[in-house]
């Protein structure tokens, strides 16, 4: 099916592009050697239609899963729904067919029948095709974290995704185990990479991960948090966590070119407090937004993956918005963004120089009320990003070349912005009463992540000392895929060391310092750059510092000059 046509941004290559201070210099020298492809609109990858995206598929065929006890969900609080409201959320045309999708069934798809589901899908490939179902970690309560990997390669070991030339999605849900429809799209979306399945076909162009589930621990009490009361949407830079250690892990391995993170948000909730109305939207989208994530991967965020969603979601009759939230506090109606943090899944992503986006169906809230639409909306939605995947195929691994160059060659010089603000706007946004039921249009202030403004910068150091003792945190930063070096003999590095701990500005004093044997120095001179400077810089309640891996001001040191000492790298 061809694709749609979408109206396409103004094209732009590294001539004409339109660069912060920041960057300006570098690109431009950069520019003089790396020829980039024009950047142009994306057109609309073809959404499957209902009747074709799940063609009353039945489960796979698979020993008989053995469903686990499951703890019964709290008791949600009744929104006020009436006929109006919910006529306006109709079931798709097709029904959807996972095992906690069936008309009789009380609760989702039981870990057990998961397992059974991917492992069912394992070697039903053709035409030289792979699907693998692994285990990527265990939970604090051990259960496994399953994934399924789809390749058209020699295998689907990291060394043979890596070196068949095609860009790698992954695709990750329920990271909150109140939020079932992510895990069960992408039992769907798995389904359809098995043979004769609609979706593989793409296997010729990518390499495609699924982790439908990232929390099981959550999904069977049907809460929020991991074991341990972590919310694992915000594990992603310290890795408190084994599900996010497993994910972490995964994503250092196969070195995913994109990544796509699909939640649900809640129809009620503060919402409904605040304006006497529930949530309109099928589908809240964000493209990754932080601090120091490249502007072309912001772009390809976007314009590849984001705005052709959106299109792929209208077509099917799908209403969408960019992403948005609103705070605790009663009296402040202003809706804001996703958080700039680089503790998330997609923001950390974008760092590890990844298109990401953030994909949200309504109904965290609900029950299992509208589940075949919530689920409809996030497949179409993660269809369009296969497709789009597969369509610049050959512009993403362009991109990711360019930008692991241009990131590393920034060490030593210009500035570093430690933290970022949303951009203040007003947005018009609907919502539907909640005793009538009608949909109103309502103007509020919008604090925009489309758009940053740095609030603080720093120059850019050549690479930080982190103190032996801080060996938690090296662990972490190669977990996370970040290249370390340990200091084999002592000596001395010139560097800005912190005379405060956790202040907002804190006190810098340049100098020698002692860099003892055993210590360690991470280089900006590496792809990963921005997401150590993330780590490490202490200032933001994210960093390292803060969450106390490392422990005192005396533990790390800004190194302004290229170190001379003498060091070996570590095994991963």
């Amino acid at each position: 099916m061809p694709p749609h046509a979408v109206r396409a941004p103004s094209s732009w290559a590294c001539g004409v592009l339109k660069l912060t201070a920041v960057g300006a210099a570098a690109l431009l020298t950069a520019c003089a050697n790396v020829q980039l492809p024009p950047w142009t609109g994306a057109s609309a990858p073809a959404p499957l239609k209902a009747s074709q995206t799940a063609p009353a598929p039945s489960a796979p065929t698979a020993p008989v899963a053995v469903s686990q006890p499951v703890a019964r969900a709290p008791q949600l609080t009744a929104l006020p729904y009436n006929p109006v409201i919910e006529a306006r959320f109709p079931d798709p045309s097709t029904r959807y067919d996972t095992p906690g999708l069936r008309d009789e069934r009380r609760q989702f798809t039981t870990q057990a029948e998961m397992e059974a589901w991917l492992q069912a899908l394992a070697g039903k490939a053709g035409n030289g095709q792979h699907l693998d179902s692994i285990s990527i970690g265990t939970s604090q309560r051990g259960l496994p974290i399953p994934a399924l990997i789809a390749a058209q390669a020699s295998g689907t070991q990291a060394t043979a995704l890596n070196s068949n030339g095609k860009p790698t999605i992954l695709l990750v849900g329920q990271q909150r185990g109140d939020e079932p429809a992510s895990a069960e799209a992408l039992l769907i979306i798995a389904q359809e990479l098995g043979r004769g399945g609609l979706l593989a076909p793409l296997l010729q162009q990518i390499n495609i991960i699924i982790v439908p589930r990232a929390n099981p621990d959550a999904a069977e009490t049907a809460s929020r948090l991991t074991a341990d009361g972590t919310d694992l949407i915000h594990d992603h830079l310290t890795l408190s966590t084994p599900e996010a250690q497993a994910l972490a892990q995964l994503v250092r391995n196969y070195r995913p070119a994109a990544v796509m993170d699909l939640r649900e948000f809640a129809a009620g909730g503060m919402f409904l407090q605040k304006f006497r109305a529930v949530q309109r939207y099928d589908v809240l989208l964000q493209p990754a937004a932080t601090a120091n994530a490249h502007e072309f991967v912001n772009k390809a965020a976007r314009e590849w993956f984001a705005e052709p969603m959106r299109n792929a979601l209208s077509q099917s009759g799908l209403s969408n918005e960019w992403y948005y939230e609103t705070s605790p506090a009663t009296d402040d109606k202003s809706l804001s963004m996703a958080s700039l943090a680089a503790d998330t899944l997609d923001n950390s992503s974008s760092l590890k120089n990844a298109a990401a986006v953030l994909i949200s169906s309504r109904g965290s809230d609900l029950g299992r009320l509208h589940i075949q639409r919530r689920v409809h909306s996030l497949v179409t939605a993660a269809t369009s990003a296969l497709r789009a995947t597969a369509e610049k195929a050959a512009n993403l691994n362009q991109v990711e070349s360019f930008v692991t160059r241009e990131t590393a060659s920034l060490a030593c010089r210009n500035m570093l912005t430690i933290q970022a603000q949303q951009t203040p706007e007003q947005r018009t946004i609907s919502m539907l009463q909640a005793d009538t039921g009608q949909e109103l249009q309502a103007r509020v202030d919008w604090n925009s992540s489309l758009t940053l403004k740095s609030s603080q910068t720093r120059p850019r150091p050549c690479g930080y000392w982190v103190s032996a003792g801080s060996s938690q945190a090296v662990e972490r930063l190669r977990m996370l895929g970040v290249q370390v070096m340990q200091i084999a003999e002592p000596g001395q590095m010139l560097a800005d060391s912190y005379q405060t701990q956790r202040s907002a500005s804190p006190v810098l004093t340049r100098g020698a310092i002692d860099a003892p044997a055993g210590s360690y120095y991470v280089s900006l001179n590496q792809a990963k750059a921005h997401l150590i400077a993330a780590a490490l810089e202490p200032d933001t309640p994210y960093s390292y510092v803060s969450k106390s891996l490392i422990t005192t001001p005396s533990d790390i040191a800004r190194v302004v000059a290229a170190p001379s000492v003498v060091f070996e790298e570590e095994a991963e």
